[in-house]
Parts: C-alpha cells; sequence; structure tokens
C-alpha cells in the first residue's frame, strides 16, 4: 500500500511539475516618421489666415483611417532641442493637424481676429509622425 501510496505521489509530482504555462504576446509597435519641414514649403491660403504645409505618408491607409491614432510632434519654432505635440498654441499662432489617406496637412493660423496673418516659420522644423496601431472592438 505504501508503495502504491508512493507511486502515486511521484507520478503526481512529476505531471504538476513538467507543466508550463507560456504567455505569448504578440505586439504591433508604433511606427515613426521623421520629417524636415523647410520654410518654403509654408503656404499662405488666399483668405491670408492659414499658411499649410503637407506631409506626404503613403503608411496612412483605411486601416489607420479607422483603427489607429496618429500624433505628431514639431521643434520649436525657436528652440530645436524642444518638441511640441500638435495641437499647440505658439507666439499667438495655433498649431493643428489634419490627415486623411496618404497625407498629413499642417497648418498655422493666427487664433487673434485683428490680426489673421499669422507667422510662418523662418528656419527649417522637425517632425515627428507616430502611427499608433489599435486593435478594434466592435
Amino acid at each position: 500500500m505504501k508503495k502504491l501510496l508512493f507511486l502515486i505521489l511521484c507520478t503526481t509530482t512529476l505531471g504538476l511539475v513538467s507543466c508550463k504555462k507560456d504567455t505569448i504576446i504578440n505586439e504591433t509597435p508604433n511606427r515613426t516618421f521623421i520629417y524636415t519641414i523647410q520654410p518654403n514649403s509654408w503656404t499662405l491660403n488666399s483668405a491670408k489666415d492659414t499658411y499649410t504645409t503637407i506631409l506626404d505618408i503613403n503608411e496612412i491607409d483605411g486601416v489607420t483611417m479607422d483603427d489607429e491614432g496618429i500624433l505628431i510632434y514639431i521643434t520649436d519654432p525657436n528652440n530645436p532641442n524642444v518638441q511640441r505635440q500638435l495641437p499647440f498654441v505658439y507666439n499667438l499662432d495655433t498649431y493643428s493637424y489634419e490627415f486623411k489617406t496618404g497625407e498629413i496637412k499642417i497648418h498655422i493660423q493666427s487664433p487673434d481676429a485683428q490680426d489673421t496673418e499669422p507667422f510662418a516659420p523662418t528656419k527649417p522644423i522637425t517632425a515627428k509622425v507616430i502611427i499608433i496601431p489599435s486593435t478594434f472592438q466592435p
């Protein structure tokens, strides 16, 4: 009886020790793109109240439009060591963005109704675009 009990105990212990749970996580990494926006790439609209530049980015597709998120940071116009997330207000001008399949438009607008023409950057600025994947939950 002792031998049978000992044999069952050994078999159970061996069975429990040999079980191993593996956790596998497949994460899609964020995608980051860096652009240099030259001062001459800003275009003033006909109403003279908005400067716009366009960043061509083919990675913005239907999946990005439906499920993913986009963050944009640009370097401070007067301090290239500082990055600011859009939208933000700088020197009384509002920096914002919009995107559609294949492109991002960055706008500079003056929020002051008395001085409608905003100031365009006079130095190159760097734009960092981050596409963040997400799992759609209906």
